[in-house]
């Protein structure tokens, strides 16, 4: 199996790089593989081999590759935050094969048709991705039959579990509030309402990670011996000649990966160097990218030059215009049992290799069984006062393809839960906003691995607060669904604002519901409540071309030039799809893998 953690010393030069193994990048090279097999690629991964990986292949262990210790999970160090209150935000990423892909929540949702438009770009238009939408699934839902795919790689099921009191409780609270539920929401073109759910989850239980259904079924097969998947290793820098094409990287063992601790304070290892004849193609994540990029002398030239990097082409939009889906989680007190959450695997109840053994249907759930995109409604706008409309009517009125916010209940709870207050089955209720109006950036500031990152995420520092103000309507609205939910028993005060004394809007801590009824009843709120919930420059072309260089191609979710009203994986896995296409064709192969089958589960 050509997967290494050393390169081979008759592997000095290749074909194609890719950099690095994350979820666009597994699916360019597997892609690439088996359009010519004469093609040599080589993965280069600074995370560990992910194939068989328990928090890997069993959906319900994911919320482990959130804890500290995970040895998948990137945690991104950003700028402390006057609109957080002073804190620190840390962003999680992929730090494996497959990248987020092999740890995220598995959430199957697509980006709306206006989406894709909204990037101007020929080639990329809703028309032009879908025919790569399709291609990437092996969809298993209810959903038009016209606008998925039922032979690729990647499965979309309901897994081995649902949990159908919660679902339920969740269309029909949403429908009582004017939120129809719809046959298929991920069409590109349904918008403003609910559906239930399904997940990059295998009819046998399994994570669908870029990984596991792109790299290692080609890597184990042993038909594709031009392929080679190189991990735990730290990419440099790419190295240019001539009029400046790429033709090599500069790499380094990823010293979290080596036995002595001495090596983490320096972040340094001996550097070594492999060739591309052909190509280099950077698919380290939106995260990633920008600082690959800019140690090779590619970025803005001033902030190049002021941490002493040599600038070979200036290029001020790399790292900047960083956009991120801002979530909130509010956490409720429910009637659900042990069996219908995920919780027993995070708290330590549940015996999680006898339950692997047995093989518990439970594992093949990521406890999102329901979720919507949602749009408020012309008077709830009017509340939000003049800056949100003002926005409102620029950005969303004439646009009904877009949603606001997108909100989900997961049957799982993400805190600390040794301080719950009883031994209740609480679970979360997720809202994060579609199209967030703050930017901030990613920097390196300096020359080498152990300078560390200038990521500053510019949450919440939009003009006239218009992203707070959609987080205030989205736990409104959530809020008002869980209260009509026969499901629910609390709320979870520690994670809801802090309410005046005496506010009607207070927490209710305990409760049998539903405890609304009546669809015309809400919650009300004062100012002082509002008050308490409120805690373009491009880089690449349309063939995914870095501007000003040669030979070096960018596949990952830095290359949108606008966001998404979706999860971001189903949009990864598309701009690798697309991006395989655009580079089979480039480099004249004449197989785009089209009709070879596809692992089924």
């Amino acid at each position: 199996m050509p997967l290494h953690t050393k390169l081979p010393e008759g592997l000095k030069e290749v074909d194609v790089i890719a950099l690095l193994g994350g979820l666009a990048g597994c699916v360019v090279a597997s892609r690439l593989a088996e359009a010519d097999r004469n093609l040599v690629i080589l993965v280069i991964e600074q995370g560990p081999n992910n194939y068989g990986m328990a928090d890997v292949v069993h959906p319900a262990l994911y919320p482990r590759n959130l804890f500290p210790s995970s040895n998948i999970t990137l945690f991104w160090q950003t700028r402390k935050s006057p609109q957080l209150a002073g804190r620190s935000p840390i962003v999680p990423s992929g730090g494996t094969l497959g990248g987020g892909s092999a740890m995220n929540w598995m959430v199957y949702t697509r980006g709306q048709r206006s989406d894709f438009d909204s990037w101007k770009t020929e080639g990329w238009s809703a028309d032009d991705l879908l025919p790569f939408l399709k291609k990437l699934e092996t969809y298993h839902g209810k959903g038009d039959k016209d606008r998925h795919g039922f032979d690729g790689p990647v499965n979309v099921s309901k897994g081995t579990h649902t949990c159908s009191r919660a679902e339920d409780a969740f269309v029909e609270a949403a429908a009582k509030l004017g939120y129809p539920e719809s046959h298929d929401l991920q069409n590109l073109d349904e918008n403003n309402a609910i559906e239930r759910y399904y997940r990059y989850v295998g009819l046998n239980g399994r994570r669908q990670d870029a990984a596991h259904r792109y790299l290692h079924p080609k890597l184990q097969s042993g038909d594709f011996p031009n392929l080679h998947v190189l991990v735990e290793k730290q990419v440099l820098k790419i190295l240019f000649e001539g009029q400046k094409r790429a033709h090599g990287v500069v790499y380094q063992t990823n010293p979290k990966w080596l036995a002595n601790p001495e090596y983490l304070a320096t972040a340094y290892t001996a550097q070594r160097r492999v060739q591309a004849r052909k190509m280099v193609v950077v698919s380290a994540g939106a995260n990633g990218t920008p600082g690959i990029l800019e140690r090779s002398g590619v970025g803005d030239a001033e902030i190049l030059k002021k941490v002493g990097i040599d600038v070979l082409e200036d290029l001020p939009g790399v790292g900047a215009d960083y956009q991120d889906h801002h979530l909130t989680l509010w956490s409720y007190r429910t009637n659900l049992t042990p069996q219908e959450t995920i919780n027993g695997y995070q708290d330590g109840r549940f015996d999680v290799e006898a339950r692997i053994r047995n093989n518990d249907e439970l594992l093949g759930t990521n406890g999102m069984d329901a979720q919507g995109k949602f749009r408020p409604t012309e008077t709830e706008v009017e509340a939000l006062g003049p800056e949100f409309k003002k926005a409102w009517d620029r950005d969303f009125k004439d646009a009904p393809n877009k949603p606001l916010m997108i909100l989900a209940f997961y049957t799982c709870y993400y805190g600390d839960h040794s301080v719950l207050p009883d031994d209740a089955e609480y679970v979360s209720q997720a809202n994060w906003t579609a199209y967030p109006y703050s930017r901030g950036h990613v920097h390196v500031t300096g020359p080498s691995m152990h300078h560390p990152v200038d990521f500053d995420t510019g949450w919440l520092t939009d003009a006239g607060d218009v992203d707070v103000k959609k987080h205030i309507w989205a736990y409104k609205i959530s809020r008002e669904m869980w209260r009509r939910m026969p499901i629910f028993r609390g709320e979870l005060a520690a994670t809801h604002p802090r309410f005046p004394e005496g506010s009607k809007a207070a927490v209710i801590e305990k409760a049998d519901g539903p405890v609304m009824m009546a669809d015309d009843e809400r919650i009300e709120y004062s100012a002082e409540d509002d008050e308490a919930i409120d805690q373009r420059k491009g880089v690449v072309d349309r063939d995914l071309s870095v501007h000003g260089v040669g030979g070096l191609k960018v596949a990952d979710l830095s290359v949108p030039p606008e966001n998404v009203g979706a999860n971001t994986g189903n949009t990864a896995f598309l701009i690798g799809e697309k991006a395989a296409g655009i580079f089979v064709k480039e480099l004249g192969l004449g197989n785009d893998g089209e009709g070879r089958s596809q692992p089924r589960l």
